[in-house]
């Protein structure tokens, strides 16, 4: 059974920082692309970053690009999200999704080609 377990979300100020982590069971990481997204209320699931297996590649939403760092330990079967520079409207819940699709054909940033997802994590940065 696969499950995906993130963390690291919480309460911060505007510019601060944060570190999101998913855990993957259930699975073998190394083999998929993963990804974060995020959803605010009343709005649609939004892209945030993706990585490619190997951790090689890594693409962002434009919302947090420049802000925003993903990265990955396969041993650990762990993925990352660094949050800098946080702004009141990164408020969200953000989720981690693996693309368990193969053969592997690279990294895709939309939500729909993603079959396994989190329980999500609260981030609120206030102003």
């Amino acid at each position: 059974q696969v499950q995906l377990v993130e963390s690291g979300g919480g309460l911060v100020q505007a510019g601060g920082s944060l570190r999101l982590t998913c855990a993957a069971s259930g699975l073998t990481l190394s083999r998929y692309a993963m990804g974060w997204f995020r959803q605010a209320p009343g709005q649609e699931r939004e892209f945030v970053a993706a990585i490619s297996r190997s951790g090689g590649s890594t693409y962002y939403g434009d919302s947090v690009k420049g802000r925003c760092t993903i990265s990955r330990d396969n041993a650990k079967n762990t993925v990352y999200l660094q949050m800098n520079s946080l702004k009141p409207e990164d408020t969200a819940v953000y989720y981690c999704a693996v693309d368990a699709r193969l053969p592997y054909s690279g990294v895709v940033t939309f939500a729909r080609e993603y079959d396994f997802w989190g329980q999500g994590t609260q981030v609120t940065v206030s102003s």
